[in-house]
């Protein structure tokens, strides 16, 4: 009865998606569902891009965690909208907690809404929550064989970011092979390396926003 019961479930998630994706599409607003182990930099990404692109962008992010509010302090501490939801145990969001939290934010002046999902490779992956985009996020500190390990994550990304580069000196981490692997998953996969700590590649990943964001806009006029 197992595989009926997890069917049914994400079934439901299914449904509840696309009413996240008709109500965020009708603000026009561009959705990213950012996924990465923990400590892999999610926050530390967020609030650089809030900062930076505060001057282009209204943005807001649904933070998801286990326990705590420390990540969404930190994103309100940038000046966006920051609304947090915690699991309780769970291992990931889902689109009715991201339909819940959507009641705590104003819509109509935002542009870009990230949603910080829990940090794990497996279960957030399976789990539509009404965004544009899933971006993946894999650090220098972690394994160059993580896209091998979790291919359904790097599998539907549209991008993979490969963060603390500045740490590459002090780790035994190869780029190429990552991205690699990385690449033979998805061939349409868009990749950036970057630090969040020096700012190098950043630009790359804002580009990327703006021209995401633009499409956004010219898809629902």
């Amino acid at each position: 009865m197992q595989i009926p019961i997890v069917r049914n479930v994400l079934e439901a998630n299914e449904k509840k998606a696309e009413d996240v994706r008709r109500l965020l599409s009708g603000h026009k607003i561009l959705t990213l569902n950012l996924i990465s182990s923990p400590g892999a930099g999610k926050t530390s990404l967020l609030e650089r891009t809030l900062r930076d692109l505060s001057g282009e962008f209204q943005m807001a992010v649904i933070e998801g965690d286990l326990q705590t509010d420390n990540d969404a302090r930190r994103v309100a501490a940038t000046g966006a909208q920051a609304v947090q939801i915690n699991t309780d145990g769970g291992c990931h969001l889902d689109s009715n907690m991201v339909l819940k939290a959507l009641e705590n934010l104003h819509l109509r002046c935002l542009d870009i809404l990230f949603i910080e999902n829990v940090g794990n490779l497996v279960c957030p992956v399976e789990f539509d929550c009404g965004e544009d985009a899933k971006v993946a996020l894999l650090s220098v500190t972690e394994g160059d064989d993580k896209p091998e390990k979790y291919p359904l994550l790097f599998n539907l990304a549209k991008v993979m970011v490969l963060n603390k580069i500045d740490l590459l000196p002090y780790v035994d981490f190869d780029m190429s092979r990552a991205r690699a692997f990385a690449v033979k998953l998805n061939r349409q996969l868009n990749i950036f390396e970057l630090s969040c700590r020096s700012g190098e590649g950043l630009e790359q990943w804002y580009g990327w926003l703006r021209e995401m964001r633009m499409a956004k806009k010219r898809l629902q006029e």
